[in-house]
């Protein structure tokens, strides 16, 4: 009996509709890119286990996918780690690569591997898969795009004011409504030192990055797990609280709050900085000044961003932020850097359930030349030759077959335009185009032909 063909759970097969309504995204986002001066470049699928452990904290190292090392892998380890149940030792031991978890490490890699090569500020976009170890829901795949855009080599906010430009533009032309979460990292390691934690800011971050998922009992229940004080509890309470729906009001609160922390009032000046500009600017997109946003990765250093959809109930569609020394794990200290990502899968959802994806999309075909014979398929094949030449999508039915069932194959593919060539038209040097949608016939020469799809 064969076997019933199947795919590894969170990951999916695109048909070429869908196909078509992700490359509509994919190419909404590189034309918004590309006209902020961003280049592309493209990275490896694996990369060396040593570049990708230890980046994204403890819970995003178990996340990671590794690749058993080639041949015998078991033949040189050692049996005393075999036998330790240490999953993170042994698989140093029998892996030497992972799949890429994210875009941005290995593009800090890549900009220290390539720094003699590379103008900085670099700016650089890439649109690639990534894979996570991940439960499988609603939202959240083991195989998913991103489409991230960073500057690195610069300190300057223009850049952050920047980016939420590009994600304003990208939301617009996608007709998204969404909300921009903003905080800083620098904001919360002042929370931390104020609280009396300074130490435990990754612990904490960890646990507030939560709150939308877990609730705020739960986020307590974890910070007391990790023996968190009382104190320090009750006090990081207050700022999680604080629920002015006015960012500057928030930020005097802030102040306040943090009066005697250096690093939280700097943080305080960056975001006040970056709404400033963005007011000046008249961005679209709502911001909104959000303490709990934490985003969980370690090595984010200053302004953190998410998007969420309005109108549908799923996770982060873009986030990301500053990083001020990422690079310098790899050897190429104090080049800081600020991105974001697109989540492709993720906004492709929220279209979907919305039905926001056009109708005619531009990479479909346009127009169907009937086949009736041999005589009938040379004279379509020298009209189309030109109509392709004109940027017009089109194609012949490859076999001589029923009208009925050529007719058939143009409504299932919603090709909007078929072109009917018989003897009588061949006569005439005319083409007798059916209009879909309608049912409307008529007779016109090559060039009006190419007139009415390209005005269709």
């Amino acid at each position: 009996m064969s076997q019933k063909p199947s795919i590894p759970k969170g990951t999916r097969d695109f048909s070429p509709l869908e196909m078509v309504n992700r490359n509509f995204i994919f190419d909404t986002i590189k034309s918004v890119f590309q006209r902020f001066g961003y280049l592309p470049i493209e990275t490896p699928a694996m990369e060396n286990l040593s570049t990708l452990m230890g980046k994204y904290g403890e819970e995003g190292d178990k996340l990671l996918f590794k690749i058993l090392n080639s041949g015998d892998f078991l033949s040189n380890t050692n049996a005393d780690v075999l036998n330790s149940n240490e999953l993170n030792k042994i698989a140093t031991q029998i892996c030497e690569k992972g799949l890429r978890y994210d875009l941005t490490v290995p593009f800090a890699r890549f900009v220290v591997q390539h720094q003699n090569d590379i103008t900085f500020p670099f700016k650089r976009y890439q649109i690639q898969p990534v894979w996570r170890a991940d439960r499988p829901q609603k939202g959240r795949y083991r195989e998913f795009y991103q489409c991230d855009v960073d500057v690195i080599g610069s300190d300057s906010l223009l850049n952050e004011v920047e980016l939420i430009q590009i994600l304003d533009e990208v939301y617009r032309a996608l007709n998204l409504n969404v909300l921009v979460k903003l905080n800083n990292r620098k904001i919360l390691a002042g929370i931390a030192e104020i609280i009396g934690e300074p130490d435990r800011i990754i612990d904490i971050t960890i646990a507030i990055d939560k709150l939308d998922k877990i609730g705020f009992d739960k986020v307590i229940e974890e910070l007391k797990e990790k023996e968190l004080s009382e104190n320090a509890i009750n006090e990081l309470s207050k700022f999680l609280k604080i629920s002015s729906t006015d960012n500057y009001q928030k930020l005097e609160l802030l102040t306040s709050l943090l009066s005697n922390s250096t690093i939280g009032l700097k943080g305080i000046e960056e975001v006040k900085t970056i709404l400033n500009y963005c007011h000046q600017l008249s961005t679209t997109s709502e911001i909104e000044l959000d303490l709990t946003l934490a985003r969980g990765l370690n090595y984010y250093t200053g302004a953190i961003f998410e998007v969420k959809s309005k109108d549908v109930a799923i996770g982060s569609i873009t986030g990301g932020g500053r990083y001020d020394d990422l690079t310098g794990i790899f050897g190429l200290k104090d080049v800081s850097g600020v991105g974001i990502s697109f989540g492709a899968d993720r906004i492709y959802d929220v279209m979907n359930q919305l039905n926001l994806f056009p109708i005619q999309n531009s990479a479909t075909t346009k127009l169907l030349f009937a086949n009736f014979g041999a005589a009938e398929e040379i004279y379509a094949l020298k009209h189309l030759k030109q109509i392709r030449q004109n940027g017009i999508n089109a194609e012949i039915y490859p076999d001589t077959a029923k009208i009925k069932k050529q007719m058939s194959y143009a409504d299932k593919k919603s090709i909007p335009f078929v072109a009917i060539c018989g003897e009588a038209e061949m006569q005439q040097n005319k083409i007798l185009l059916k209009i879909m949608s309608t049912g409307e016939q008529q007779l016109v020469d090559h060039f009006e032909l190419i007139n009415i799809i390209a005005n269709h």
